[in-house]
């Protein structure tokens, strides 16, 4: 019992340490944002919705570049990547839409 006990301080203290730390809070539901977001990314079936959780992902790393008192280089993350390059990727998936079921006839 001794051990549950050591077990279950460690985690009421280490909560109790996030808790009081306001940026590490904000830091791991960031972070546990964007790891399931890149989850998506990789299994989501409809490409659109991939696209935008990919885009969700650049936030995120954009989010952590502000966490890390790096402000142009988050400032350029979403400029570049969310703005620019997400937004390519959905204009080729929505131009290059091809049916998978139907005839070719089908107008």
């Amino acid at each position: 019992m001794g051990l549950l006990w050591n077990i279950w301080d460690g985690f009421c203290n280490f909560a109790n340490y996030v808790w009081s730390n306001g940026d590490l809070l904000a830091f791991l539901i960031v972070a546990a944002l964007g790891v399931a977001a890149a989850i998506y990314v990789v299994t989501e079936k409809q490409s659109m919705h991939s696209a935008f959780y990919l885009a969700l992902v650049f936030v995120t790393v954009a989010v952590t570049y502000f966490f890390l008192e790096a402000e142009f280089i988050g400032a350029i993350q979403l400029l570049v990547y969310v703005g620019a390059i997400t937004i390519l990727f959905a204009f080729c998936i929505m131009v290059t839409k091809r049916r998978v079921k139907g005839d070719e006839f089908d107008e």
